[in-house]
């Protein structure tokens, strides 16, 4: 049986990492558990009506992908619908761009809300109204206090607040004063409308929280006909109102949000769901704060919003994630209550789980080292074939060329072997994958830097397709590609974006840029790919033997020349095997 320390080129028998748990459907969470409940009590008629609602001033990023699957799934599950609904509350930050990338991005892992698509600003004029009806009936004000005056009079969570001057408006003065701070009467800052609940409450957000800013900045939907923007809290509940939605679901940090949400749909006196929290995704080696994607961004540290280092759905795709990938991973993580954090590790392994069933396995020479067999034909050129996918035969075949000159790996070559070491070295027989049987008998190098540049083998024609018709074996196979044949590509290394699991974790002084791993990208340009790859489509994606998964690059690929990113690594146990040699090699000098 062939040996599989370096000859493995699927991820079969891969055990996922501790957290990834069984690949059997997890238990109800409890989300599903309240809607079971209310399906038995009839509490909204025995529907499901969920919303993604996505602020559109950036890509989407894992933890979206968390909330997409969650949102949608739940009212496919349940036989609901799902809105896709842009809360496009804040102009100065909010394009079209983000609009349709976030679009895609939702196609992109398998959900669609068909003609459900709706944004915040399509209720202005219904919201502005239900501003107007909180002031008539004293339960807002128009406050001139600046932003700095109203964080003073706030308090803090052991002392409480103090009222504003301008809270007693009369409702006649508050009326005008709202009216004309749509009109565009007041500058920036003058003045906001804020709800009166109660100063003293324990809940800070309950200090008269701000209902509406005058902002006058033109709106990507509705140009310049709005100067005053209702605020996230008080058009979010609304727009759930109006939608019809259920289960308004929100991650943690919206918790105590919950009561003004509560509030205002109270005191208006309209449908009313229920929202619901649920623990955001935390991976490691990540941050999905959109402030801090942003500094990213601009700040160049990264290759633009679809960098393959990004953890945005855009980022992702872009480095030959798959959308059932990605599905898997949100399901295996599953649904609760408190914060966490998931192992980057798990996220791999899912994507190496699909991949290794879908991912034709093709053969590319990263550093390549020249091969010349010495007693094979000059001139000559064999078609041999090999399989798409050893997982699924249904994949069929292709047929790969073979010559006297071939490249393989530089490092699946060592003059002074040592004894575990089942590569190509001196007088060793290693097997060519599909191939011949071949042995290195001399080594050729450069005479000024002493660089291996070539090695001289033969090989046995006898063993055609990689097999001795003797009964040999070999511990060893190697990938390879045709001198003559191959194609030159770019292959893209990499590797986590920081290098702390913990990239929030910062000292006083600093922040999460200080992490950044300075080798999380490495550009390979002068890599060989067999043949067949030359027009592999922008986006298409493989298995290269033994090296890991890889895709063809959507931005950068050429007609003249493919980049590959890799998507992930195979497991690599020649590297164990070599950092345990070396750890007991340190420890045996230390004693």
């Amino acid at each position: 049986m062939e040996n599989s320390k370096d000859t493995h080129d699927t991820t079969k028998g891969e055990k996922p990492p501790e957290s990834a748990g069984s690949s059997t459907p997890a238990p109800p969470n409890f989300i599903r558990a309240i809607i079971d409940e209310e399906m038995k009590t009839g509490r909204w008629g025995g529907r499901v009506m969920t919303r993604f609602p996505p602020e559109p001033n950036g890509y989407l990023h894992m933890g979206h992908a968390k909330s997409i699957c969650l949102n949608f799934g739940l009212a496919a599950d349940y036989g609901g619908l799902c809105n896709l609904r842009f809360d496009d509350t804040d102009p100065a930050k909010e394009s079209v761009e983000f609009v349709e990338s976030i679009k895609a991005d939702v196609r992109w892992l398998g959900f669609d809300w068909d003609d459900r698509q709706y944004a915040a600003s399509d209720y202005f004029e219904q919201i502005y109204g239900y501003a107007v009806q909180l002031i008539q009936e004293g339960k807002a004000y128009v406050d001139s206090l600046s932003a700095e005056e109203i964080r003073q009079y706030r308090g803090t969570l052991t002392e409480p607040g103090r009222e504003s001057p301008y809270r007693n408006r009369s409702i006649e003065e508050n009326r005008d004063l709202f009216a004309r701070m749509r009109a565009g009467e007041f500058e920036d800052g003058t003045h906001v409308l804020r709800a009166k609940i109660d100063m003293a409450s324990p809940n800070l957000l309950m200090r008269d929280p701000t209902l509406y800013r005058i902002k006058h900045v033109h709106h990507y939907r509705t140009g310049d006909k709005w100067c005053i923007y209702p605020m996230y809290d008080f058009t979010h509940c609304l727009s759930d109102s109006v939608e019809g939605i259920t289960h308004s679901l929100c991650t943690l940090e919206f918790e105590n949000n919950r009561e003004l949400y509560d509030w205002v749909l109270d005191r208006l006196k309209v449908y009313h769901p229920q929202q619901i929290e649920f623990a955001r995704l935390n991976l490691t080696y990540t941050v999905l704060s959109k402030r801090k994607l942003i500094t990213l961004v601009d700040g160049g540290y990264v290759d633009g919003w679809d960098d393959p280092r990004m953890p945005t759905i855009s980022g992702i795709r872009r480095r030959g994630y798959t959308p059932s990938a990605i599905r898997n991973f949100c399901d295996r993580i599953g649904v609760a209550k408190s914060n966490s954090t998931v192992d980057m590790a798990l996220l791999e392994y899912c994507v190496r789980e699909d991949l290794n069933k879908s991912a034709p396995r093709v053969m590319a020479v990263l550093h390549p080292l020249k091969v010349v067999i010495t007693n094979y034909p000059e001139g000559q050129v064999e078609e041999l074939e090999a399989e798409n996918n050893p997982e699924d035969p249904a994949m069929g075949s292709r047929m790969l060329p073979f010559s006297r000159v071939l490249y393989v790996e530089r490092g699946d070559f060592r003059e002074d072997a040592p004894r575990k070491w089942f590569r190509l070295a001196p007088g060793r027989e290693v097997r060519l994958k599909h191939a011949y049987y071949i042995t290195c008998t001399e080594v050729i190098k450069d005479e000024t830097t002493g660089e291996i540049v070539e090695l001289r083998c033969t090989y046995d024609p006898q063993t055609r397709g990689g097999w001795s018709q003797d009964g040999r074996k070999v511990k060893g196979t190697l990938h390879w590609v045709s001198a003559a044949h191959a194609v030159e590509a770019e292959v893209r290394l990499y590797e986590n974006l920081f290098t702390r699991e913990n990239p929030n974790d910062v000292e006083e002084g600093k922040d999460f840029t200080g992490h950044i791993n300075p080798d999380s990208l490495d550009v390979l340009t002068a890599c060989r790919v067999e043949p067949g790859l030359a027009a592999a489509p922008p986006g298409s994606r493989y298995q290269f033997l033994r090296l890991g998964y890889f895709c063809v690059d959507t931005k950068y690929t050429t007609a003249r020349k493919p980049v590959f990113n890799r998507t992930v690594t195979l497991k690599d146990t020649w590297a164990k095997i070599d950092k345990a040699q070396k750890q007991k090699k340190s420890s045996d000098r230390r004693r």
